[in-house]
């Protein structure tokens, strides 16, 4: 039995195992962001109370908010479970190099840190700085989840050296903060708007139509500077029409977001279209950062004809 266990821990994982096993962790910890959204838009953030339990019990009793709060544990709990398997499975591909190894292990630890996070959210009656923190770290975990992801498909299927000049793939980097500008202006527009997450919630001290005012014109910047890179992958698209693909999502998604955007401010901010655009706002960064690593570090179906990286 022992030299069966012992084999078990030592066996190596394939990678197109992996590659399942890590693009689900991704897909996991966006459905906790999307949970997440659900928790303030309902006003159910303080639905259990008396954290870690719900109320008096360990589960909820009664009551909309409870239960639905209660479900974003579950299915953050469950997310901390897929992001582990991901860890041990990244242990197990030998060629996987040691930082995607490290990356693996930070994912999982960022979702383990999200249980003190917000029990720390909830005993501070869900003051919107700490909501925010909560959100943003979510964001974080999953730009190192995707991360991982390509880098598993990129060892099953091959990597390609990096696409285009220097300097654009430099201005490609800049997506990066300029997204990461982007989804914190929007959370700072859904704290000053109707959303807070519970009832009589302390508010951030500024008001929506500033807010607004800064999230769009952050938008206009990241824009601006996405059509600059997708340009040079459309004169070029010959070279990389992978990349041209997925940047063709992310122009569709960030389309359909300012649509949506527009729509919902006009109709005070109903709570079924603020969580379409959240869910949207992190697609919109997950794909934002599934394409620049892939200009630095492209899968090689992405690119037409795949040089052997160095």
């Amino acid at each position: 039995m022992d030299s069966v266990l012992a084999r078990a821990r030592t066996r190596e994982l394939s990678t197109a195992w992996f590659v399942r096993i890590a693009f689900v962790a991704a897909l996991s910890v966006l459905v906790v962001v999307t949970t997440g959204a659900i928790v303030r838009l309902t006003a159910s953030g303080l639905g259990c109370d008396n954290w870690p339990r719900c109320g008096s019990t360990p589960f909820p009793e009664k009551g909309m908010h409870a239960f639905v709060e209660f479900g974003n544990r579950v299915v953050a709990f469950a997310s901390i479970v897929v992001t582990l398997v991901s860890w041990l499975a990244a242990r197990r591909v030998v060629a996987l190099a040691r930082w995607v190894r490290l990356l693996a292990l930070a994912v999982w630890l960022g979702m383990v840190a999200q249980i003190p996070l917000g029990g720390i959210t909830v005993i501070f009656d869900l003051h919107p700085l700490l909501v925010m923190s909560h959100f943003l770290l979510a964001l974080v975990v999953l730009a190192g989840a995707v991360i991982v992801a390509v880098e598993a498909w990129s060892l099953d299927v091959g990597r390609a050296g990096p696409v285009g000049p220097v300097w654009w793939r430099r201005l490609a980097l800049l997506g990066i903060p300029a997204g990461l500008a982007l989804v914190v202006s929007g959370a700072v527009v859904s704290a000053s708007g109707p959303h807070s997450g519970g009832e009589d919630i302390r508010r951030l001290g500024i008001g929506i139509v500033d807010a607004v005012y800064v999230h769009v014109r952050v938008a206009a910047v990241f824009g601006i500077g996405f059509l600059v890179i997708a340009s040079w992958l459309l004169r070029h698209r010959r070279e990389a029409p992978g990349l041209l693909a997925l940047a063709g999502v992310l122009l569709a998604l960030l389309v359909g977001q300012a649509v949506l955007g527009e729509v919902q401010y006009r109709h005070q901010l109903p709570w079924g279209l603020v969580l379409v655009h959240v869910f949207l706002a992190a697609s919109i960064w997950a794909t934002t950062v599934a394409l620049v690593h892939s200009i630095w570090r492209p899968p090689a179906p992405l690119v037409a004809d795949p040089q052997p990286a160095q």
